[in-house]
């Protein structure tokens, strides 16, 4: 199985799940609402987690794709960093902070994987492999396994 559209990608199910999560959290309080400056950066990280992946899918090279999906590993982090803010604020539980932080995390560390890989294949693109097909998915999950270091990317 070739992964053809970004919606088959992992890590971007991954980051469409933590920007249902953010936005969740903001709906669910009304004082959250209210600050908008807070709301509209932890929201606007979430998504970009998601559109981050998908442009750099639609690039027409690998180097292009790991760079957005740099892009998108950085507005997980923010994401992660808001979610200390709006804890601090009160504006979320414990609970739904633990959940928001570690999705943030899961994303990140899928998109270190396939960082790994599409590095660790660049050469190959240059010698007439079509950009952006993957298609070795098998290979990708256990590049996104956390218990591989080495293929963590450095997160």
């Amino acid at each position: 199985m070739k992964i053809t559209k970004f919606e088959d990608l992992e890590c971007w199910q991954a980051a469409r799940i933590l920007a249902n999560m953010v936005y969740g959290a903001v709906k669910n309080s009304p004082e959250f609402q209210k600050d908008f400056r807070l709301s509209g950066q932890i929201t606007a990280a979430a998504v970009s987690t998601m559109s981050n992946t998908a442009e750099g899918f639609a690039r027409r090279s690998n180097k292009e794709f790991v760079q957005f999906l740099f892009i998108s590993k950085s507005s997980a982090a923010e994401v992660q960093s808001e979610a200390y803010v709006s804890l601090d604020q009160r504006y979320i539980s414990k609970d739904e902070f633990q959940k928001i932080y570690e999705q943030a995390e899961k994303v990140s560390t899928l998109n270190s994987g396939l960082i790994t890989y599409l590095l660790s294949h660049q050469k190959q693109n240059k010698h007439g492999r079509k950009p952006n097909s993957l298609d070795k998915p098998n290979k990708l999950k256990q590049l996104n396994q956390p218990n591989e270091p080495s293929d963590l990317g450095g997160t």
